[in-house]
Parts: structure tokens; sequence; C-alpha cells
């Protein structure tokens, strides 16, 4: 499976509903294509506790190793994605929840005082969390705890589970460095999600190196460094596995041909995307296919 997002990245799946705006899941990387989930956003807050094994998480330019016993705050509309160290599984926990949940209505001054100022810090866009820092194994204890209430859901749980949210979000808002805007950063991340979308729009185009530097008016040179620095790997080498993705669906749940399948992803020949699709999935387009019957 992968995680369903629209046209801008944002993430389709709900957590929890209107009236009670929160999630609390068991996650495993295997579950998802190339035990790896795709970049994506939500206006959620999203905080994970490691269980088993260990992830490579990224979140906008940061990138973390997180081990059995971490933890990471990823703050709300902040783009991040997940993938296996060495193929190895990871098990993890995933709370997720509005806001809202927080401050109560708009403009309160829970918002505007306590939960504005963590949301709008650039030094929290994420922040690891480790059992070795005192404040940071309180927020891990917390965690552990919510995961057993999103077992269990034992009597008057919903209560609990706010109640715990607001001693992280005390605990966090006292101890972590908020820090100062900064224009630098703000402007680096929305030259990356301006990539990233233009990437998602046309993907299943000839894309060429100019294309994308001018629509975020960087040198070719200058985009290509860019880019590497703030995901880790090379700009074609991303696209090449973003056209993987989607067309992964297409395998799945449609009659259509490998060529068809190929050429509606960007690639321009069937061989060549089969080569590319051995490298990422480790098996044929037809293979994959046999393996996931509609």
């Amino acid at each position: 499976m992968q995680i369903q997002i629209s046209e801008n990245k944002r993430e389709l799946k709900e957590h929890g509903n209107y009236s009670f705006p929160l999630m609390i899941s068991q996650e495993r990387l295997s579950l998802y294509d190339r035990n790896a989930f795709s970049w994506h956003w939500h206006p959620e807050i999203e905080l994970t506790l490691i269980l088993d094994g260990e992830i490579s998480y990224q979140v906008n330019e940061s990138s973390y190793l997180l081990k059995a016993g971490d933890g990471l705050f990823c703050s709300s509309n902040m783009l991040h994605m997940g993938r296996s160290i060495s193929n190895h599984d990871c098990r993890y926990l995933s709370v997720t929840f509005h806001p809202r949940l927080l401050y109560g209505y708009k403009s309160s001054l829970l918002e505007t005082k306590y939960v504005t100022s963590v949301l709008e810090s650039p030094s929290l866009a994420s922040l690891p969390l480790s059992p070795e820092v005192p404040w940071q194994s309180r927020l891990l204890t917390i965690l552990r705890r919510m995961h057993e209430l999103g077992q269990s859901h034992e009597d008057a749980w919903e209560l609990e589970v706010v109640s715990l949210l607001y001693q992280f979000w005390l605990t966090l808002f006292r101890c972590a460095d908020l820090g100062s805007p900064s224009p630098a950063s703000r402007q680096n991340l929305e030259r990356l999600q301006t990539i990233l979308l233009f990437i998602q729009e046309h993907y299943a185009q000839k894309l060429t190196l100019g294309e994308i530097a001018d629509c975020v008016s960087l040198s070719k040179s200058e985009c290509c460094r860019f880019f590497r620095s703030k995901m880790n790997q090379p700009l074609f080498d991303y696209i090449l596995q973003y056209r993987i993705e989607q067309s992964l669906p297409l395998l799945r749940d449609t009659d259509a041909s490998i060529t068809e399948t190929a050429l509606a992803c960007g690639f321009s020949s069937p061989s060549y995307y089969t080569k590319v699709f051995r490298k990422y999935m480790g098996c044929s387009p037809r293979s994959y296919r046999e393996a996931h019957p509609d």
C-alpha cells in the first residue's frame, strides 16, 4: 500500500473526526511499498514513538535516524516521509491530532499564547526525542502511556489522552528552544515545496533540469545542489522513484498494459521502466502485478 495524497501532497486519510480529532495507531514500514511511506503533509501534529527496529525519517530538509525507544515531534503542515534501514522492518506508534484539540476555539488565549508560538517556531518544525535527555524522556513516557490507552480504550480514555497531550505540550513549551523566525529557512521550505509540487504535476511528461530550476528561479547546478542538500538524494533519482510510486496503483488496480503504464508515468520506454522498477522494487512490473491481483 501507499499513503493516499491529494495533488498538493496533503494526506487524504482522516485522523480521528471533527468531534475528536485524534488518532492513535500502530504502524509498520513493511506495510508500505518499498518499506517506505511517501512525502506528504497534513494539518495535524504527529508524534511518533519507535517500538521496534529503525527508521530513516525526514521532515522538510531535516533527516533523522530513529531507533527503538526514540521519538519525534512533527509540527503541523510539514512535509515528511520515512523509509527502512537496509530493508529491515520498523514498528512505531503514531499519535496524530489537530491543534484545536489543545486550544479549543480560534483566537483563544491558549492558541495565541501557547500553540501558535510552537507551530510557527522554525526550530520546531520537527524535534527528535531521546530517552537520554530528561525532559524528552518525560515526553516519551507520555507517548508510551498513550500507546497503552490506544490499545485498551479503557474507561474515559479520551479524557486521559487529552490530559496527556496537555502535559506533553506544557513540557515542550517550557523546555524546547522556540527560536526566532528565519526568512531564509522559510524561503528554502517554499522552494522545496515548489519543486516537489512541480514534479508531481509534471511527472508524466518529459522533465528537464532547466524547467525545474526555472520554477524556483535557480541555476541548474544550484537547483541540483539545493535539492540534494534538502532531500539527501539526487533530483532525478527522486523523480524516478516518484514515477515508480505512481505506477504501482496502475499495476494493481487497472488493466493498463506495462507499456501504457510506463508511458503514463513519464518513462520513455517499457524496457527502461522495467529496469528502473527492478532497481527500486526488486522485481519486474509483471511480477509485481501478479503478486497484487485486484
